[in-house]
């Protein structure tokens, strides 16, 4: 398949980033978000990137048991973030390429940490550590529209820390 093409698959993965950020609803916004996951895990697979390709479909069942927290209370339970992340290593053994496989797992491993506090401030700071960790394997990759996805939500952290307060996001639930 084409580089151009394999490349514009992830720019789409991008589209679909920036567009959840116009939704009204978070119902929409995790919808297209959880589609360019999608698109991204297209994008991984042809690239051959199988821990990363692996580590989004996680990611997407993560976010979809996230959505359900406050009907299904056994989502909140540490046992389901404890599968989470026994599925993610599990993953990352199966699928293991040296090092580089380390970031996926480094990435959605300590961003569902973060998720599971149901806390704004370590929320930011979990994703502050997982992010750099998917830009660099989006770099090392070649997936260049994985490389701007990361940094867009890169500044978007940052901006909501400094927009916030890293103080006041201490006292905010997600």
């Amino acid at each position: 398949m084409s580089g151009i093409i394999i490349q514009a698959i992830g720019f789409i993965g991008v589209a679909f980033f920036i567009a959840s950020y116009q939704m009204r609803s978070n119902r929409s916004l995790f919808l297209f978000q959880l589609i360019g996951c999608l698109v991204f895990t297209v994008q991984f697979l042809i690239l051959g990137a199988y821990t990363g390709a692996l580590s989004l479909m996680i990611n997407v069942l993560r976010n979809l048991l996230l959505l359900r927290i406050g009907d299904w209370k056994w989502v909140k339970s540490k046992l389901t973030l404890s599968v989470i992340l026994l599925m993610l290593t599990a993953v990352t053994i199966y699928t293991w390429a040296g090092w580089l496989s380390l970031l996926p797992l480094m990435s959605v491993g300590i961003t569902s940490i973060g998720y599971w506090t149901n806390n704004a401030q370590k929320i930011r700071l979990s994703q502050m550590f997982g992010s750099p960790c998917t830009l660099l394997y989006d770099a090392l990759i070649c997936s260049w529209g994985g490389v701007l996805n990361e940094s867009i939500a890169l500044v978007s952290i940052i901006v909501s820390i400094c927009r916030f307060g890293w103080a006041s996001l201490a006292e905010t639930e997600a």
